[in-house]
Parts: C-alpha cells; structure tokens; sequence
C-alpha cells in the first residue's frame, strides 16, 4: 500500500498498551493511518505519548482519542468526531478491538469478594458486545471501507476453565459467538470479521490476573518455542489478516501461539 496516497485507516479499540498498541505500530508501518481510541489516566500518559510518537513516525497519519469507547453515548460522540476528522474520501479499513475491560475475582472464596452478576454484565459488555456496538455503528455512520477487516482478540478462557477468569472466560466465549455472526451476516457489505486467539503473552492485563507468574511458567514449558508468545507476534498476524490475499478468510479463529496450545 502507498503511504502517500492511502486513505485507508485502521481503529484501535484499546490501542494504548499490549496487543492493540502493537497491531497499531504494525499497521502504520505497513501503510494504514492509525486512529486509537484508549483509556487511560493522566500520569500514564508520557510513558503513552512516546509509543504514540512512534506510531507517528512511520509516516502516516495518526490521531488518539483517550476517552471511554464502551457507554453508547461516548462511542458515538466519538464516532462523530471520527467523522468530522477524516480527510474527504478516507475510510476506516481496519477495526480492531482491544478492549480489555474485566473483573477478575473468583467465584467462591472464604476471604475474597466473589464474581457478582454484575461483575458478569460489565465485563461481557466491555469485552464482547463493544465489538458489535462499534462494528454496527460504524456501518451505519458510512465510515468503512469496501472489504473491511475486522479483527478481536479472544484466548483460551474462551473453552478452558482458567481461576479467576470466570467472568473474562464467558466474554471472550461471547466475543467468539458474536464475530462468528458477524462475519455471516456483514460478509454481504464485503466485511471479514475473524478472532486471533494469542498464546500466554506478557501484557499488563495478564499480569492482572492472581497467579499470573504460574501461567507464565507453565506456559513456556507446554509451548514447543520454549517461550511466550509476544504482542509483535500476534501484530504480524494482524496484518496479515489485512491483506488481499487473506480476503477468503472469515468467521474463524487463528491460533497464534507457536503450538502452545496443541496438548
């Protein structure tokens, strides 16, 4: 693609840190103007500023916007600044959804707080129908382009009992359902909806969950590349879902794991 004359854009969705800041990096070096939409509190905004400076100097286009991407007033006000921020004739390509968003409590326990109802309701909402909110709204405000890729990240707690990650594990569970529809019923719009299903990665959302450091250590002895998988890596396959020769590929999940996930 020609970085100078592209109009195409990739949205992150929670693109400031891990996966999303990655795929960000990887689609601007590739020729995607890059829009993320992230939330963060002010005095994590320098160390931010410097991975968004770098985005910009790949030579596209760049614009954030740190706001909350999940109440459906924020998200469309959001939209509409999208709108009224593209060039005349530039369209959103690329949408990817990073959101990570989720309690992690257990779902019993003597001397903890335990997973409530609407534990269940914020983190499904955040984590899974934010990507259909989003996907929907965008169609309607006429921001895609034709032959748009649409890419969320979902993870083993998909179909895997994971402690503390009951809540998380029925999102990601329900991010999967909704991309699988998605990808039926938008595929005549020319839209290709598809999960990447990363392997342990060492981001700031892992490390949220209790007894991280075990899954860590149990993950790079199963993986047969004796190591974790890296936010880069999972950003390659970002891209390769991107391009023209992946345009058959929809409603699926891609392992991206290095075999971890084989026993």
């Amino acid at each position: 693609m020609d970085k100078v004359e592209s109009k195409y854009w990739a949205l992150i969705l929670g693109g400031s840190k891990g996966l999303g800041l990655a795929s960000a990096k990887k689609l601007a070096c590739n020729g995607y103007h890059i829009l993320v939409v992230h939330r963060d509190r002010n005095m994590d905004m320098k160390d931010i500023a410097k991975d968004f400076k770098e985005i910009g100097a790949a030579g596209m286009l760049f614009k954030s916007y740190n706001q909350d991407a999940i109440l459906k007033g924020s998200r469309d006000e959001l939209i509409q600044q999208i709108k009224d921020f593209l060039p005349e004739g530039h369209k959103i390509k690329v949408l990817v959804h990073s959101i990570a968003k989720g309690n992690l409590k257990p779902m019993y326990s003597s001397n903890e707080k335990e997973l409530s109802n609407q534990d269940f309701q914020i983190t499904i909402n955040a984590m899974a129908i934010s990507l259909y909110g989003w996907s929907l709204a965008l169609i309607k405000a006429a921001l895609f382009a034709e032959d748009t890729r649409i890419i969320a990240f979902t993870s083993e707690g998909s179909s895997k009992a994971i402690a503390n990650y009951g809540a998380v594990g029925a999102a990601k569970a329900a991010l999967e359902a909704i991309s699988r529809n998605m990808a039926l019923e938008f595929a005549t719009l020319g839209i290709k909806t598809n999960c990447i299903q990363a392997g342990v990665t060492d981001t700031e959302s892992l490390r949220r969950i209790p007894g991280s450091e075990i899954l860590i250590k149990q993950a790079k002895l199963k993986n047969p590349g004796a190591r974790l998988t890296t936010p880069e890596d999972v950003a390659d396959v970002v891209y390769l879902l991107c391009t023209n020769e992946a345009k058959w590929i929809n409603g699926t999940v891609i392992k991206v794991d290095g075999g971890e996930s084989l026993s």
